[in-house]
């Protein structure tokens, strides 16, 4: 995987920003290596599409035409190629992002006996709110389990919190339970992002590499073809 950078080549496709997430380690490399793949692809079929353009300049028995579709032909098979790694990069990250939001997000277990924990709820549901949600908080922060899980391991209304609100905690209580899950998570999200915001640039930087609109390349092809015609062999 190369770590060259060409000027020829926008900078935002280089396999480097995915290393250079806030999130990223070595030990969680493999999380998003098929990201650094897919724009290393991206990356590097683009550098020998523009090579390839250079050398069909020095062709002598080429005129600009025939540069252009050789090299269109090149092209057309390295965004396929890159595309493709894109896309599955992209489903596969999905799906493991999916897997540990469930950890995330999955229901809290009681760490203390019922009636202890229907104390506790029922302490938190004659609270303010501000003290309402500050106890919740401070019981993660400090690791207080049993009150925390208490308040997040039963029907929200029972300790007086809004759906969306205990949803929030909840989330929060695994993240700071399981802060490597969390941070995995990031990484994979930021590194989706990087395919969604930067891989569409595949398709603008193919056509400079290219020298040509598609449009136009098109009418060439079809050009060519017109004239090859010309030359296949009729029956009397």
């Amino acid at each position: 995987m190369s770590d060259q950078i060409d000027t020829r080549i926008t900078a935002s496709l280089h396999p480097g920003n995915v290393r250079a997430l806030a999130d990223f380690s070595e030990a969680d490399a493999s999380f998003v290596g098929q990201v650094e793949t897919a724009f290393s692809t991206a990356f590097e079929g683009l550098r020998q599409v523009h090579d390839a353009r250079e050398a069909a300049r020095k062709n002598p028995t080429w005129n600009e035409a025939q540069q252009i579709i050789a090299t269109d032909d090149l092209a057309r098979k390295t965004l396929d190629r890159a595309t493709r790694a894109f896309d599955s990069a992209k489903a596969n990250l999905d799906k493991t992002i999916s897997s540990y939001e469930a950890q995330l997000t999955q229901p809290v277990e009681a760490k203390a006996a019922l009636s202890v924990c229907a104390e506790i709820r029922a302490h938190v549901k004659g609270l303010t709110v501000p003290e309402r949600l500050k106890f919740v908080q401070d019981a993660i922060a400090n690791g207080d389990h049993t009150s925390a899980s208490a308040v997040l391991g039963a029907p929200s209304y029972l300790s007086g919190l809004e759906g969306e609100t205990a949803a929030a905690f909840t989330r929060h209580y695994h993240e700071t339970g399981s802060p490597e899950v969390a941070r995995r998570v990031r990484l994979m999200k930021a590194a989706r992002g990087l395919i969604t915001d930067k891989g569409g640039l595949i398709f603008k930087e193919t056509e400079k590499a290219v020298g040509m609109r598609p449009d136009r390349v098109a009418a060439l092809r079809r050009a060519k073809d017109d004239a090859e015609r010309a030359f296949i062999l009729k029956d009397a």
